[in-house]
C-alpha cells in the first residue's frame, strides 16, 4: 500500500516561507503523477501543484510564481517550497498520488492521500 507522509507545516508571518515535504513509501503501485492540495474549513480541497513522472510541473494562477515543486528521487520525497506566503494560503496541505501521468488537479482523480500538514500565515 502506498503511503504518503507530509511534514513541514507551521506558522509564519505574511511574506515568509515554508517548505513542505511528502515522503513516499510502499511502492505497491506505479506512480504516474503527484500533487499538493490544500483545504480550509468549509471549502473544497484545491490543487496547488502538480508533477508527473516526466517531471512536467503545473501550478494554478493562485500560487504561480510563489510555490515551487521539486523532488528527491533518492529519498522518495516530494517538496513544496512556498514563498511570499499570504494569509489566504492558510490551510491544511495534503500530498496526493495517482497512477495516471496525465495532468489533473481534480480532487477526484487522486487515489492516495497523506494525512496533511497545517500551514498558518498571519498578517
Amino acid at each position: 500500500q502506498l503511503q504518503l507522509v507530509e511534514s513541514g507545516g507551521g506558522s509564519v508571518q505574511a511574506g515568509g516561507s515554508l517548505r513542505l515535504s511528502c515522503e513516499v513509501s510502499g511502492y505497491s503501485v506505479s506512480i504516474g503523477s503527484m500533487a499538493w492540495f490544500r483545504q480550509t474549513p468549509g471549502k473544497e480541497r484545491e490543487g496547488v501543484a502538480y508533477i508527473n513522472s516526466y517531471d512536467k510541473i503545473r501550478y494554478p494562477d493562485s500560487v504561480k510564481g510563489r510555490f515551487t515543486l521539486s523532488k528527491d528521487n533518492d529519498k522518495n520525497i516530494l517538496y513544496l517550497q512556498m514563498d511570499t506566503l499570504k494569509p489566504e494560503d492558510t490551510a491544511m496541505y495534503y500530498c496526493a498520488a495517482r497512477r495516471s501521468e496525465y495532468y489533473s488537479l481534480s480532487l477526484s482523480d487522486y487515489h492516495y492521500w497523506g494525512q496533511g500538514t497545517q500551514v498558518a500565515v498571519s498578517s
